[in-house]
């Protein structure tokens, strides 16, 4: 299990970003020197999240999404895990267990995605992902 530094401010960020007062609409982990995670930023803007994104960084972040139709908004959540391409075979593979500990705080969400190419890490996307998981989505045409 991966050991988390100052679990206090993740769980925190955590419930930010559901907290429908609450602008924020992220928050992401990331790995430290002591290989560790902790809680690296939180934010509102979708490409600030990605900017979090690095070739050699592993990153779980914690993101809501706005779906719905004109007669009814509903929040849900995405759980993202990001693997740079640079990063090692060993240290993807940790993470595959390593999640585990993640889930533990992160526990409520529609979907859950993998990426490791920038390309799969786009807003409607994700968005796109999370109203299929969520079943019907009825609109009045308009």
């Amino acid at each position: 299990m991966a050991k988390m530094e100052d679990r206090d401010a993740i769980c925190e960020a955590y419930n930010d970003v559901r907290d429908d007062n609450s602008e924020t609409n992220w928050c992401c982990l990331k790995y430290n020197e002591s290989n560790s995670l902790s809680l690296h930023s939180i934010g509102v803007d979708f490409d600030e999240l990605k900017a979090n994104f690095g070739d050699d960084e592993r990153v779980y972040a914690y993101l809501r999404v706005q779906t719905g139709d004109e007669l009814s908004k509903r929040m849900k959540f995405a759980l993202i895990t990001w693997v740079g391409p640079s990063v090692s075979a060993m240290k993807k593979a940790k993470m595959s267990t390593e999640k585990a500990s993640v889930k533990q705080v992160f526990s409520n969400f529609a979907v859950e995605m993998l990426c490791d190419n920038l390309h799969d890490v786009k807003e409607d996307i994700i968005k796109n992902a999370v109203m299929k998981a969520g079943g019907a989505n009825y609109g009045t045409g308009q």
